[in-house]
């Protein structure tokens, strides 16, 4: 053992003075470099995690379209904004011409109805014909089961209907030819 330990002090000589100070100068810098990186990387993990304490939870900053997310999930509100949505889409779902004659009023939430006034009685004919086909295409960009029933209105009654001394008995007015 004794003869070991000569060999290793005749390859590496005894530092002193100014060596000594280098030595211990080159290993306070690897020291400080690894811990400057350790708290880099804490500093990152906290920065990607968007923690504001030891754990996640609830009030930690979140990006918009998430917290607006689980805000329609927990009040169940996804359904009606997903309608919502397809009533300012409208054109788009059901096309340029069947929009210019034909557009949604009401969703009941509860019996998944899609209320749809079109401006004439041969429109409201014509959409109760393609209800299959578009109930087909609206579960298809909301999610399967959202709408489950159209119901399609004619035009509205149009102008009040006055009884007068020059109307007919038992006229009905324009009725649902009005438009």
């Amino acid at each position: 053992m004794g003869k070991a330990r000569r060999d290793v002090s005749e390859e590496t000589p005894e530092l002193s003075g100014v060596d000594l100070a280098r030595v211990a100068l080159r290993a306070a810098k690897d020291q400080a470099r690894a811990r400057g990186e350790a708290a880099s990387q804490r500093k990152q993990a906290r920065r990607t995690g968007l923690r504001s304490g030891a754990r996640a939870d609830g009030r930690d900053p979140q990006p918009l379209g998430k917290a607006i997310t689980r805000l329609l999930a927990e009040r169940g509100w996804e359904a009606p904004a997903a309608v919502g949505g397809v009533m300012g889409r409208w054109p788009e779902i059901v096309g340029k011409d069947i929009a210019a004659h034909c557009e949604p009023e009401h969703f009941d939430d509860e019996g998944r109805v899609l209320s749809v006034r079109c401006s004439s009685t041969a429109w409201a004919t014509q959409l109760r014909l393609m209800a299959p086909q578009l109930l087909r295409t609206l579960n298809t960009s909301l999610g399967d089961g959202t709408v489950r029933f159209i119901k399609v209105n004619g035009p509205s009654t149009g102008p009040a209907r006055y009884r007068g001394r020059l109307r007919a008995p038992g006229s009905k007015g324009p009725g649902d030819t009005w438009g």
